[in-house]
């Protein structure tokens, strides 16, 4: 295991140096071929998107820079030089006061901005921000506990919410404990939003951008920056990685929460249709990553020791967990507190309904290899006592059970905002949502919007003989669906491939017209330069 694992990482450091060194080549020749840059410029937020490699988001980021650069468009570069006392990828969750890995992150970053200039008279140029701590926010904070650094603002920025999404993720938990090392994170935190706020706010100032490009925009820097140009009027940018491998999705709203319009008089052809089809059969089967992660390579059916138990109940009702602390979770909170506050809830119709048989799926997501979570549906069972109960089967979050063939045999379905309830809708399934997911923008699922309109439908559900699925919940989710896989997913797969560790990414050999000429440069230049909505054209065959 060990031997296995400083092979591994061996390795992962000699791609990386081979990468860099692509990096610094294309950089030099993309600061020689571009022309000279006119107009106001585009600004490219980088603080967040990796430490010591390439990450996904950090080559959208870096590809599409050099593209726009090759055009004559200018390119301001915000990039951190030590910026933060303490930021998010670079917290040690066991040790807060350790300080972050700035070294090896500042050298990526210069690896990625080879040949860019220093100075702003060049059009295109790199700004670094450093660090500086105010004395007056130092003592403002210093006395403050968890819950009042969450509702924290400063000179009308809310620095304490803008920090918190971040905070949560990179402790893997929800319910912040009130001590001195989570006080003491969230204090960092806000001094170094609060330095962001300041450098970038100045930095904007200078160069009156057209636009500002930054990633997800929940993490605080991200957060602040945005906050910070949209009260300059600017608009503001986010991308994500996108639901197709080695794709990205832009947007002017916030990416977590993947806004998309789709015409009212959209409908799928024949054509798109079987194209769907054809995803959804590999996605039933387990045959499908989310950001370069594939979490069912062997799903099972269910097997007989389950039907057996099954065959002792009216009925089936699965409950579709999420990951609380991921950043689609700030969105998703509308109706309910949290997740945790939903599953209490129907704790106690489970109670009530000794009838029913409910299967508690936990996410797979909870126990990723470095982003496991810290605050679990596994330890909220263990803590409730549920499966004392008859009538609940919990299915961990590593057990590999198709949730599809689940489906099939259940009443309906329920599920927080997980993506499992668009495809369940697809599937004809009676879905009851919780949370504000990306679906529920459109007409796909039954989503009731307070706690007791929840508890009333889903009382009705469980005492109804049949319930009737209106037909636009079907039709709108596969229309979401499709528009996600296949309108709003900008791939880059002919720049970008999977790293040793496949949530990196490293550089695919190309051609500086090849890039510049790629069908999603275009698309985002578009959307940058002239209001466009980010989505690939279809050609019809």
């Amino acid at each position: 295991m060990l031997k296995e694992f400083l092979t591994q990482r061996i390795k992962r450091g000699f791609v990386r140096r081979l990468n860099n060194l692509k990096v610094a080549q294309v950089a030099q020749l993309v600061a020689r071929n571009s022309p000279t840059p006119s107009g106001a410029p585009i600004v490219f937020f980088k603080a967040s998107t990796g430490i010591d490699d390439l990450s996904w988001n950090s080559g959208f980021h870096l590809l599409t820079s050099w593209a726009f650069r090759l055009q004559g468009i200018p390119v301001a570069y915000f990039a951190c030089n030590a910026g933060m006392s303490k930021c998010v990828l670079g917290t040690n969750r066991d040790h807060p006061q350790k300080e972050p890995p700035c070294k090896s992150c500042i050298y990526q970053s210069r690896t990625l901005y080879t040949g860019t200039q220093v100075h702003k008279e060049a059009g295109t140029f790199v700004n670094w921000f450093d660090f500086q701590r105010d004395p007056e926010l130092v003592t403002r904070i210093s006395q403050l506990s968890v819950p009042e650094l969450s509702t924290f603002h400063f000179q009308t920025i809310p620095l304490g919410p803008l920090c918190l999404p971040g905070l949560r993720w990179v402790l893997r938990i929800h319910h912040l404990n009130d001590d001195e090392n989570t006080r003491y994170l969230f204090r960092e935190y806000i001094l170094s939003a609060w330095n962001v706020a300041r450098k970038f706010a100045d930095f904007l100032d200078q160069v009156q951008p057209r636009a500002v490009l930054v990633f997800n925009g929940q993490f605080f820097p991200e957060a602040t920056a945005r906050y910070v140009a949209h009260q300059r009027g600017l608009r503001v940018i986010t991308h994500e990685v996108g639901l197709q491998p080695a794709t990205a999705y832009f947007t002017e709203g916030e990416a977590t929460a993947y806004p998309i319009h789709i015409p009212d008089d959209f409908e799928m052809s024949e054509e798109q249709n079987a194209k769907l089809d054809a995803y959804l059969a590999r996605r039933f089967q387990g045959d499908f990553t989310m950001a370069g992660i594939k979490f069912w390579a062997d799903m099972k059916g269910l097997d007989e020791s389950f039907l057996k138990k099954a065959a002792g109940f009216k009925q089936i009702v699965p409950i579709f967990t999420n990951v609380i602390f991921d950043t689609s979770q700030p969105h998703a909170n509308t109706v309910f507190e949290d997740m945790f506050e939903w599953l209490d809830a129907v704790l106690e119709v489970i109670r009530a309904h000794p009838e029913t048989l409910f299967v508690i799926r936990a996410h797979p997501d909870e126990l990723r290899v470095r982003k496991a979570s810290r605050e679990t549906v596994g330890g909220w069972v263990e803590a409730r006592c549920v499966t004392d109960l008859s009538n609940v089967v919990f299915v961990a979050p590593n057990e590999t059970l198709s949730s599809y063939e689940l489906i099939l045999k259940s009443k309906f379905v329920m599920v927080y905002n997980s993506t499992i309830g668009l495809e369940a809708s697809i599937m004809g399934a009676a879905v009851l949502c919780a949370g504000r997911a990306r679906f529920t923008q459109y007409p796909t699922v039954f989503f009731p919007q307070t706690v007791e309109e929840q508890k009333k439908k889903l009382e009705e559900f469980l005492s109804a003989e049949r319930i009737e699925v209106p037909a636009e919940f079907k039709r709108n989710a596969r229309r979401f669906l499709y528009y996600q896989l296949y309108r709003t997913s900008l791939p880059f797969g002919e720049f970008l491939e999977p790293s040793v560790r496949t949530t990196q990414t490293r550089l695919k050999s190309f051609t500086l017209d090849e890039l510049v000429n790629a069908k999603t440069i275009q698309v985002i230049k578009k959307g940058l330069l002239e209001d466009g909505d980010f989505l690939l054209e279809e050609v019809s065959k």
